[in-house]
């Protein structure tokens, strides 16, 4: 690696840093010791207080035809299947609380995505006489869960209906066996003339539990995701600490409340009119990460026709499962962006669903991976090392070279480059080949605290695989480095440092401060990677040992003796050819540098006219 290369690899590694400086956990910030006053939801646990029931005047008199509906009892009525356990409130005949069966809690409680205190869905809609009316004001009576087919799909349905105004609401829910879907219907038979004319309005208000190890990595991976009808994929800040809000004046598909792993989300058969989604964070709250809000506008011609249909989806975000959920929805699940993504994507996550089929531990398989992309990219590798041993074998032309031109770095640039031209060497060839691997190595960095296939999967002294591993838990906590120690992290460290001494080893050209970069950048990333997921901190490790052994392997087939002796051949046969291309591009720039440094320092020696002689230019007026 000569100094071309040397700049290549330390601009390499500044993008890796300022891309981990965008993603990495940020430090919690430090709270008053004691506070006189707390937040309600500390305070309580409950993020949304129950409403009380309207006495019969104030229903008389706020809800109009309506009132009807206002008194009763709430009672509870649930869907249950494989996956999901949903439970329904009377009052207001809406969704109140959802648990997913097979999922647990970094601490072993059961999941529930969302629930009664945390949680509020409701529906509002205005009447032709002015009211504003919400389905959380009214009482509805539950029919009995009926057995529903449709097509090869079974499963249970559950109506809820409230008599008003001379005719009813209606609200029925579907669920399927073994899907995380619940279908829901809204119907206004009888009352639907009685609708002003203009959108009803659909509100989700979410505070966010945490249910993962890391609460800060939980806080920042939750947001709100929307799909427009013009198949734009929209999304609040998730890392942000300040208020985010987005407003949507066109039609929308679909919004998601995305909870790291889990999503909760709403999808129309047609399409909401407008959007609004906001989410606020408050630092001093002991219960909740963060507060998320979602309005949607359903168009009224939808009640009125019969046509307001919509799916809740209530699940993992799994990349498999949301594909077939609606268009656009896999959007949820964030593997980076654009080349990275597709990485991803196309690559990786296949082969990951491939070796799963067949191991149990995913420790391995990450390992495994590391040895198939490793095999895949060994010819680049192999090319950088050869890249490497050329330089090394040139090394006393360049050290000549210096030697005879001393200071003057423009001559001994451009005498290097007709050297490198002479022989036939490309001073990119071992750059070219680590830079091709960069849409791997950054796209791991989204891929393994996303992805849920890591989850809660151990692994040796790793509980979590898409969190960070704690080997010590410090009685303190350290800036930049955090409370804990992950020793994949340690280990990460001390294979690149082992990585760096070996590729010294052969690039004798490393000296001074590049050499001494080298060896502080693994400690830098030490610091970096301390909080990031345990399987991204395994995988480079891994990785680092496995090329160790790949260049201790490629060295045993680079014989030096003849690798001088083919760029002697080439000296000889490239003799009295032009450089072209690249090169000639270069040596021209490197000529013309010699000359300004040249007119430079003939300048220095020569007296200059005094700024002030300069005869000033006539100004115009406009």
């Amino acid at each position: 690696m000569d100094k071309n290369q040397a700049t290549g690899l330390f601009l390499i590694s500044a993008l890796l840093l300022v891309y981990l400086f965008f993603f990495s956990p940020k430090p919690p910030k430090e709270q008053p010791a004691a506070k006189a006053t707390t937040t309600a939801a500390a305070k309580n646990g409950a993020g949304v207080a129950p409403a009380a029931p309207l006495d019969s005047a104030t229903a008389a008199r706020t809800l109009g035809s309506f009132a009807a509906a206002a008194q009763g009892t709430a009672q509870q009525v649930q869907l249950q299947n494989a996956n999901l356990t949903v439970t329904f409130s009377t009052k207001g005949g809406r969704v109140e609380a959802v648990r997913l069966n097979k999922y647990k809690s970094f601490f072993g409680k059961p999941l529930d995505l969302i629930d009664a205190q945390s949680a509020q869905i409701d529906t509002r809609f205005r009447t032709t006489d002015g009211r504003s009316i919400k389905l959380s004001d009214l009482y509805f009576q539950p029919s009995a869960v009926q057995p529903v087919t449709v097509g090869e799909r079974k499963g249970q349905r559950l109506t809820f209906a409230a008599a008003v105004a001379g005719g009813s609401i209606e609200e029925d829910y579907t669920l399927f066996d073994d899907s995380y879907e619940v279908g829901y219907a809204l119907r206004m038979p009888g009352v639907a003339s009685t609708l002003a004319a203009e959108p009803l309005t659909f509100s989700f208000v979410d505070h966010v539990r945490q249910t993962e190890q890391d609460a800060q990595q939980n806080r920042n991976h939750s947001t709100i995701n929307h799909y427009l009808a013009t198949d734009d994929h929209g999304a609040l800040v998730e890392a942000s600490e300040n208020p985010e809000e987005i407003k949507v004046a066109e039609p929308l598909k679909w919004a998601a409340h995305k909870h790291d792993f889990f999503i909760a989300g709403i999808i129309a058969d047609n399409q909401f009119s407008t959007g609004q989604f906001n989410s606020k964070v408050d630092l001093e709250d002991k219960t909740f990460l963060k507060t998320m809000s979602t309005t949607l506008a359903i168009p009224v011609a939808d009640v009125q026709g019969g046509k307001a249909n919509f799916r809740y989806y209530f699940g993992p975000n799994s990349l498999p499962i949301l594909e077939n959920v609606a268009p656009g929805f896999e959007r949820n699940v964030f593997l980076g962006w654009g080349i990275f993504r597709w990485v991803n994507k196309g690559i990786i996550l296949p082969v990951f669903h491939f070796l799963e089929q067949f191991i149990g531990s995913y420790g391995i398989i990450i390992a495994l991976l590391v040895l198939l992309i490793k095999l895949v990219t060994w010819p680049l590798t192999y090319k950088t090392y050869v890249s490497q041993a050329r330089m090394k074998v040139l090394k006393p032309e360049i050290d000549e070279l210096k030697e005879k031109y001393g200071d003057d770095q423009a001559k001994v640039q451009s005498e290097t480059m007709k050297l490198y031209s002479a022989f036939g060497v490309s001073p990119l060839a071992g750059c070219i080949p680590t830079i091709l691997t960069i849409p791997i190595i950054l796209a791991m960095f989204q891929f393994f605290p996303n992805a849920i296939e890591l989850r809660q999967e151990h692994f040796l002294w790793a509980k979590d695989l898409s969190s960070y591993d704690v080997f010590i838990k410090l009685p303190f906590y350290i800036k930049w480095y955090g409370d804990h120690i992950s020793l994949f992290t340690l280990l990460m460290t001390a294979s690149t440092l082992l990585m760096t001494w070996q590729s010294n080893q052969v690039n004798t050209q490393m000296q001074g401060q590049m050499k001494v970069i080298g060896y502080v950048m693994p400690v830098i990333y030490m610091f970096v990677l301390n909080s990031f997921a345990a399987g991204l901190t395994w995988y480079y490790f891994v990785s680092n040992m496995v090329t160790f052994g790949q260049q201790f392997i490629t060295r045993s087939f680079v014989d030096e003796t003849k690798l001088r002796a083919q760029l002697e051949a080439n000296k000889v046969k490239n003799k009295d050819k032009k450089p072209s291309g690249f090169q000639a591009r270069l040596a021209e720039a490197m000529k013309a540098a010699q000359e300004r440094e040249a007119q430079a320092k003939k300048g220095d020696g020569e007296p200059r006219e005094p700024k002030g002689d300069k005869p000033k230019k006539p100004t115009r007026r406009s």
